[in-house]
């Protein structure tokens, strides 16, 4: 459905990013509705075009870039697993988010292999958490190495992350959601949690997959 939309709309936009406005709460990057959204997700201060000229619209390597910043915006701002819980509920209802796909948590660096020295990198099984991952390998749950899994580019180096990478809320994070998942969880999609400090070993969900720094 096609609706009003006023270009000079962005340029209105507060600079402070913890205002909420226009139905929206800039410092997440997430709007209560997608009109909202779009028109956010469009003010150059807040969504750089030549980034988002760079991204690929699917995950396979056959998949295309965005065409402009617009197509992003109305790709980017409709729903994805991230913005639901229990399958069937909204996290918020600011669940129309337009954040370039990435980690905030911070990308991969040259320090990563250091950090995990020692570590053994596992990926559980489905609705396993990392605690019970570990121990089936001898090994124990190192709490304080999540934080370095939590990562989109470490994600998709061991698993496949087909739709994507993307962040979200959930004890189970970082993780992939399996293939058999409900078509509203994302099937294929990468998870991680936007906070390092709610991490943790035990968490688990019926329909993803964690990965596991086990030693």
């Amino acid at each position: 459905m096609l609706f009003p939309f006023n270009r000079s709309m962005v340029t209105l936009l507060p600079k402070n990013r913890s205002t909420l406005f226009l139905g929206c709460k800039l410092d997440l990057q997430c709007c209560n509705s997608y009109e909202y959204c779009v028109s956010c997700c469009l003010d150059p201060s807040r969504t750089k075009e030549r980034d988002v000229l760079k991204l690929k619209v699917a995950k396979p390597v056959t998949a295309g870039t965005y065409a402009n910043i617009f197509d992003f915006c109305m790709g980017r701002c409709r729903h994805s697993s991230a913005s639901v819980v229990h399958e069937n509920a909204y996290v918020s209802d600011f669940h129309h988010c337009f954040m370039v796909q990435q980690n905030l948590s911070g990308s991969t660096d040259s320090n990563y292999g250091s950090r995990l020295a020692g570590i053994s990198v596992i990926v559980g099984r489905q609705g396993e958490p990392c605690s019970s991952t570990c121990r089936a390998k001898g090994q124990s749950c190192v709490p304080s190495r999540l934080s370095e899994l939590n990562k989109c580019q470490i994600l998709q180096k061991y698993m496949r992350c087909r739709s994507g990478c993307f962040p979200s809320l959930g004890p189970d994070q970082p993780a992939e959601v399996v293939d058999e998942a409900p078509t509203s969880l994302n099937p294929g999609a990468c998870l991680y949690m936007q906070t390092d400090e709610r991490l943790t070993c035990d968490g688990s969900h019926q329909h993803t997959r964690r990965v596991c720094p086990c030693a």
